[in-house]
């Protein structure tokens, strides 16, 4: 569990640090209405502008290539903390998974919090670009972490019954 708890903790401050680059981009690139102004104003001016899945095809090739590079990179990432875990490949897997999940869902929550998108869990959204560009509403990866988070805890709920005398 202290594995799980550990990781949770990196990957809630590495999803909440990826949404922050994503309004960065697209405040930098003047596709995010109020920027200049309060977090409030981003807030209230955004939320009804900010369609993730119209900004891709506004993106410069040159952003384009650097933003493939960083969900690249992105996995990479959670892929290293999972690798540091367990010698065990069952445990990477598992780590890998609840640290994928807790990222995706706190990106999404911090979006909210931060430019109020989405406005509603149906809004479509660019997942990832890698191979090419997976569009979903936004519910479905949120159904696709939770059940990742729960067949995780379930998975170590079992492993620790199987493990008593």
């Amino acid at each position: 569990m202290r594995q799980l708890v550990v990781s949770g903790a990196f990957a809630v401050s590495f999803g909440f640090l990826e949404a922050v680059v994503v309004v960065y981009l697209r405040a930098a690139m003047g596709l995010l209405p109020g920027y200049q102004g309060t977090l409030s104003d981003v807030i209230r001016m955004s939320g009804q502008f900010y369609v993730q899945s119209q900004v891709i095809r506004q993106f410069p090739k040159s952003l384009l290539t650097l933003e493939v590079l960083r969900e690249a990179v992105t996995i990479l990432m959670l892929l290293s903390v999972a690798l540091l875990t367990s010698a065990r490949s069952r445990a990477r897997a598992a780590v890998f998974l609840w640290t994928f999940a807790i990222w995706d869902m706190v990106y999404y929550a911090a979006l909210w919090a931060t430019v109020r998108w989405p406005l509603s869990l149906n809004d479509p959204d660019v997942l990832f670009l890698i191979p090419v560009p997976w569009v979903s509403p936004v519910w479905f990866p949120l159904l696709v972490s939770a059940l990742s988070l729960a067949a995780v805890l379930l998975s170590r709920v079992r492993q620790q019954t199987a493990d008593r005398p």
